[in-house]
């Protein structure tokens, strides 16, 4: 039991998992249940966010393709921007995405969490 508690063994656990994090999967499946790699997500020069091209940008995240900040930088969003993108397809899936709905399912949203 010693063991567990040494100092040193805690700090090796540490750097495991942050080497661990270091590894990215060189694919990821997308919201459509294609496979997404660096090559197939949307351009950084991406100006026009259509719901599939959020969709993948919050896949290839969720995947560990990306990481947040990674698409924050690639994509010159706020972290707020990607965090709304990243709430809305957990709570209503791609749907969620469509600019012209997204009061239409956060009032559903809040609705249900009152009951």
């Amino acid at each position: 039991m010693s063991f567990l508690k040494s100092p040193r063994n805690v700090d090796q656990t540490r750097i495991d998992m942050i080497e661990n994090q270091k590894i990215k999967p060189s694919q990821v499946i997308g919201p459509l249940g294609e496979p997404l790699t660096l090559d197939s997500l949307p351009p950084p020069s991406t100006t026009r966010w259509v719901v599939r091209r959020k969709a993948e940008v919050v896949a290839a995240v969720n995947g560990g393709l990306l990481t947040i900040d990674e698409v924050c930088e690639r994509y010159s969003l706020t972290l707020e921007e990607f965090a709304s993108w990243q709430r809305a397809v957990d709570r209503s899936g791609m749907q969620g995405l469509r600019v012209t709905r997204i009061q239409h399912y956060r009032d559903l949203y809040e609705r249900q969490l009152k009951f």
